[in-house]
């Protein structure tokens, strides 16, 4: 193709009619301009090559004396081939300019029969189980009823189906197809035939040549020992099937645990509230505590205050992560007993005069 006639420039244009030729045409062709547009892309590197050996006054010699150097081969699926002048373009004028409109049309897609691109992967799908608070601490399996679309068994997946042999109707039997921008003339290898010429399969009526149909299906979910609440689990490959063979979407189940009535959960820690006598906290004392594994005997050391913390290891969760586990963490609260008689009470009185100390002093700064 004639760089000069690509440009838009006479043979004898100086350097910046060139440059403003090039400028005109990248402004509507670049790729940044037209994402996605093919077409656009493919008569964009002909822009290029046209500008770089033009503005270049060595090449553009070269280029006069010897014609269009070799380009080098670049893999693409449409192609620019050139102008057809031999009709008049509709609503176009004799200009050059005329012959690039502003917004650029796109070939006719290959419809069912073309390949499986990204976008025809399979959709995600979402569910939820319920589990109970030891069955999430000791792992369980689930199954979940999932309808979704799998791969059509008349087609096997790919939208079509075998038949017998004929020229394909796409193309013509020519296998390249074309259409027109303007004067412009592109092709692209039939996506419909591959380029052969011959149609050897036809679309699948059972799924309408889409490759999927629905289907409902049990799947087995295998929960691991330790999920918390909310957690969700990934089951590859069981969401949507692709179209016409493209990889299928992800199954997400989202896992809700009830609660207990004793412990709680922070993290892969259990937490626990235990009930402790004055005495035993003033004291200290050895009590036995339930856990998720049985019980336990626990040390509290003398003076423990309301609301301390004691953390008895390894009594916790499995880790969904790797299994090591998470403690038993004992939150202290104090009871103070009824007083029923008037012996406990004199003797309380008495505790007080001995330990005379201001619990409050901190509240206003006492020392």
């Amino acid at each position: 193709m004639d760089f000069y006639v690509i440009l838009g420039v006479e043979r004898d244009a100086p350097p910046a009619e060139v440059e403003r030729a090039y400028t005109r045409l990248a402004r509507r062709y670049h790729p940044d301009i037209n994402p996605g547009d093919r077409e656009a892309a493919a008569f964009f590197r002909r822009v290029a090559d046209a500008y770089e050996t033009l503005r270049d006054p060595a090449r553009r010699r070269e280029y006069d004396s010897d014609g269009a150097p070799q380009a080098v081969s670049q893999e693409t699926t449409v192609e620019f081939q050139g102008f057809d002048f031999s009709t008049p373009a509709a609503g176009a004028s004799a200009t050059f300019g005329d012959l690039f409109p502003d917004a650029p049309a796109r070939p006719d897609g290959d419809g069912a029969a073309g390949a499986a691109g990204e976008d025809d992967r399979g959709g995600d799908l979402h569910g939820e189980i319920d589990l109970g608070f030891e069955e999430a601490w000791r792992g369980a399996a689930r199954r979940l009823a999932v309808t979704r679309l799998d791969a059509c068994d008349a087609c096997g997946g790919s939208g079509r189906r075998r038949a017998a042999e004929s020229r394909c109707g796409r193309c013509l039997g020519r296998g390249a197809t074309q259409w027109r921008r303007g004067h412009m003339v592109f092709a692209k290898t039939c996506g419909h035939c591959g380029g052969s010429g011959r149609q050897r399969r036809r679309p699948c009526a059972a799924c309408r040549a889409e490759g999927t149909a629905p289907r409902t299906e049990e799947i087995t979910i295998q929960v691991p020992a330790g999920i918390a609440d909310g957690a969700r689990l990934r089951i590859a490959g069981k969401g949507n099937a692709g179209r016409r063979g493209a990889p299928p979407g992800d199954l997400y189940v989202t896992a809700r645990v009830s609660g207990h009535r004793l412990f709680g959960r922070d993290g892969d820690d259990l937490t626990l509230t235990l009930p402790v006598g004055v005495h035993e906290a003033a004291l200290g004392a050895t009590v036995t505590i339930p856990t998720v594994d049985g019980a336990a005997r626990l040390r509290i050391p003398p003076g423990t205050q309301s609301g301390a913390r004691l953390r008895l290891r390894s009594h916790g969760a499995p880790s969904p992560r790797g299994g090591a586990r998470g403690d038993l963490v004992v939150e202290v609260r104090i009871v103070v007993p009824p007083l029923e008689d008037e012996r406990s009470r004199q003797l309380l009185r008495e505790f007080g005069r001995l330990n005379a100390a201001d619990v409050r002093r901190d509240l206003f700064g006492r020392r």
